[in-house]
């Protein structure tokens, strides 16, 4: 897979963007001075250690934290400003998680878990459609404890997409699952990326999926160390780990 060309204005724009945990004595500068530009369309792996600051950003970046220095701008608008309530519809809007552990409501199905999200979007795909789009058309009717890890996984990606998000956020989300089960996971988000244009990033400590990405993002120490551009993607049969 080629990589992306061309200029394209940001979605994302962070300038200095720096974040505290805790106050006098005892703090942890888990952020400091992030300067990044991220755009429509790309596929983005955020690689580092633990404690280097990806879940950090990656919470910034979805609105869920808010920055103690810098800014953060969506598409111009400076996230920073914004209350609880235009949070809340930032990420309602715009964004779609992905978590290491499925979250899934145990006593709902696969069909419900993917429901929740429509029924509080403004042009949210069917239900059915969205677990159709992750494999999972002839499953929807399954509770989670007669899924795989793999399949959670899948209608955990299929619920976050099905609000049509600009911009899909995963934190390590193939995190607990063995390689060849991950792929399947991999192939899954690398399809959404490519059929719906949908905005990836990626957290992991796995540096094989970064094969994967557009760009790769190196954080260590709550700092951007390096950026790395693909010239040629990986796809998720291809990577090794």
């Amino acid at each position: 897979m080629a990589a992306l060309t061309g200029p394209r204005p940001p979605l994302f724009h962070l300038a200095g963007v720096g974040k505290t945990y805790g106050a006098g004595e005892v703090q942890v500068n888990a952020l400091s001075g992030v300067d990044l530009d991220l755009y429509p369309g790309e596929f983005v792996v955020l690689l580092g250690p633990s404690g280097g600051g990806k879940s950090t950003l990656l919470n910034l970046l979805g609105a869920l934290d808010l920055p103690t220095s810098g800014t953060l701008e969506w598409q111009g608008r400076d996230l920073g400003r914004l209350d609880e309530a235009g949070r809340n519809a930032f990420r309602r809007a715009s964004i779609g998680f992905v978590f290491q552990f499925y979250n899934l409501v145990p006593s709902l199905t696969a069909f419900e878990n993917v429901q929740l999200v429509t029924e509080i979007s403004a042009d949210p795909m069917p239900p059915a459609e969205a677990l159709t789009l992750v494999g999972l058309g002839d499953r929807q009717h399954h509770f989670p404890a007669q899924l795989s890890g793999g399949e959670q996984q899948r209608v955990a990606i299929a619920r976050a997409i099905a609000k049509r998000p600009a911009v899909l956020l995963c934190d390590e989300p193939t995190g607990a699952l063995d390689c060849a089960t991950g792929r399947v996971v991999l192939r899954v988000i690398e399809k959404i990326h490519r059929e719906l244009g949908t905005t990836v990033v990626v957290i992991t400590h796995n540096a094989a999926i970064a094969e994967m990405a557009e760009r790769v993002i190196h954080l260590s120490n709550g700092r951007i160390q390096s950026i790395e551009t693909n010239a040629v993607r990986r796809s998720p049969e291809e990577i090794q780990w």
